[in-house]
């Protein structure tokens, strides 16, 4: 699994730091997350190809999460696509896309599958396929708001060979099945489970993403657990009162909620206020890390690899 940073920037887009977007790669699916200005961009960037973007997850319908949407939409038409598109949202979602497909007369040539949170007030499932699930949860904003967590199912334990000799399964194609999950059955009657075979389950990875909020309590366990965590750190210390004020986190915030949360491997800091230039980051990061020191600065067009818990040693790269 993999982050691709698309976009760190808030409220405007700068020459080097586009509106916030991530997107998540997980065994050839796309996901986006938040669709900023210059998506796009990125995307080219990057080589990651639209046309696989399984499904789009927007946290609220401010314009700066927003705008890139209907770039994407057009585009798409420009590619072979049969499936649907599912775009996941709060409230207004649907309209905002259907009055852009009216006013701009867009040529859609696949199927679009809008997808409301009814009650985005409180923590659901929101999308499920064979092997992951994606919920969301509520911020406290100006608006309606919401974070989404990504998590993988738990992985099969794994296989012990001494477990499978000592009780004479023979080498083979049977070995293979019960790695699968497969009952067998042995030449002489018995049933063999898995069980029997394998360790304990392992658990999926789990990526997690808050932006556009200010302190709420119930965030923390939501995204308890992450292999990485994608905060917002819109303000500095110097800046508290305006953070409050617009309702947004600080960057000793961010290390807080972290901390709170418990066992989060990594966290990006993401959706700067464009009032801090590039060298003035690393003073965020700074106040971030005096909470959580395995917090770093996201940059546009980051790759960060998500590793299973049981082997994670990649870092992240840009």
């Amino acid at each position: 699994m993999e982050s691709f940073i698309l976009g760190t920037g808030g409220m405007m887009p700068l020459p080097n730091r586009n509106l916030t977007s991530m997107l998540l790669r997980r065994e050839g699916e796309l996901f986006l997350f938040d669709c900023g200005e210059a998506t796009q961009v990125s995307l080219r960037q990057l080589n990651l190809k639209w046309k696989r973007i399984t499904a789009i997850l927007i946290s609220h319908t401010h314009a700066d999460h927003v705008t890139g949407l209907p770039g994407i939409l057009m585009l798409s038409s420009q590619v072979e696509r049969n499936e649907a598109l599912v775009i996941i949202g709060p409230p207004k979602i649907q309209e905002y896309i259907e009055t852009n497909r009216r006013v701009l007369d867009m040529h859609i040539n696949y199927p679009i599958e809008i997808r409301e949170i009814a009650r985005p007030h409180i923590p659901q499932e929101v999308y499920r396929r064979e092997g992951y699930k994606i919920r969301s949860f509520p911020m406290r904003h100006s608006k309606i708001c919401v974070g989404y967590s990504f998590e993988e199912d738990a992985r099969p334990g794994v296989f012990l060979p001494e477990k499978a000799e000592d009780i004479r399964v023979p080498r083979g194609p049977l070995w293979g099945r019960l790695q699968r999950g497969e009952d067998v059955q042995l030449e002489d009657g018995r049933i063999i489970t898995p069980g029997q075979v394998m360790g304990a389950p392992r658990e999926g990875r789990k990526v997690s993403y808050v932006t556009d909020t200010t302190w709420r309590n119930s965030i923390p366990s939501e995204v308890s657990g992450s292999d990485l965590l994608i905060c917002e750190a819109m303000f500095g210390e110097v800046h508290a009162d305006t953070a409050v004020e617009k309702r947004h986190l600080t960057a000793r915030q961010a290390g807080q909620l972290a901390v709170r949360a418990g066992n989060i491997h990594r966290m990006g800091l993401i959706h700067y206020s464009p009032r801090y230039t590039d060298y003035e980051l690393k003073t965020l990061q700074k106040e971030c890390r005096d909470f959580f020191p395995n917090a770093f600065l996201c940059r546009d067009r980051m790759v960060i690899q998500i590793p299973y818990s049981d082997s994670k040693k990649n870092a992240t790269k840009s």
